[in-house]
């Protein structure tokens, strides 16, 4: 294991320059996970692991943010380098998933991890400052929390968003009949990760 000391040296972790991160001093809310900076391990794709690293992950931008020795608040320049961050409470991996029809990369919250893994992908809205009107007053632009959406990746494939309770089985084919007699039996809803939780828990024990 290496200390923090050594990430911030890494040559295979810094492609291309530290990107700074933006400054919300002016801004309503928050587009953090975790507003405070906190040390966490951090993993990457060769098989290092970073230690006692002051990270936090900025949702709105899906970049992980730390924090360096003197300070300075940097974000990470190369996140395709990381294959998992572990802080807190939290743990994030950096995967495949499929939006729009094609497939993209970012940070998920791990909530339950095997052969299938249930992820959360947190949501943060920008509003920009709105001008006064003629019954209202001007707004300062803010940061919006949504609800978390979820995902669910089997095996190695890019992770798909679960919108409805039918989009799971397409998602597990291969226990298609169990899958669908466990959500009819437990009342799975797809906009809780506690019921999605169960259900892909049982789904690793097949």
């Amino acid at each position: 294991m290496k200390q923090a000391i050594d990430f911030f040296h890494s040559a295979k972790l810094t492609e291309g320059d530290w990107r700074a991160a933006l400054t919300e001093a002016d801004i309503k809310g928050s587009p953090y996970l975790n507003d405070e900076f906190i040390e966490g391990s951090i993993f990457t794709t060769s098989k290092n692991q970073f230690i006692n690293v002051p990270v936090r992950y900025n949702i709105f931008s899906d970049q992980i943010e730390f924090r360096t020795g003197d300070g300075t608040i940097q974000a990470l320049a190369a996140p395709e380098a990381i294959e998992k961050i572990e802080y807190g409470d939290y743990r994030l991996e950096y995967i495949p998933y499929l939006l729009g029809g094609k497939i993209k990369r970012g940070f998920f919250v791990i909530l339950e991890k095997g052969k299938a893994t249930l992820y959360s992908r947190p949501q943060i809205l920008f509003e920009p400052a709105k001008e006064p009107g003629a019954y209202s007053d001007a707004q300062p632009p803010k940061f919006i929390k949504r609800p978390d959406e979820y995902y669910i990746r089997a095996g190695m494939e890019p992770a798909k968003v679960i919108m409805k309770s039918r989009d799971i089985p397409k998602v597990l084919p291969d226990h298609q009949e169990q899958v669908e007699a466990f959500i009819k039996e437990h009342k799975i809803k797809s906009n809780r990760g506690d019921d999605l939780g169960k259900l892909v828990k049982y789904y690793n024990s097949l």
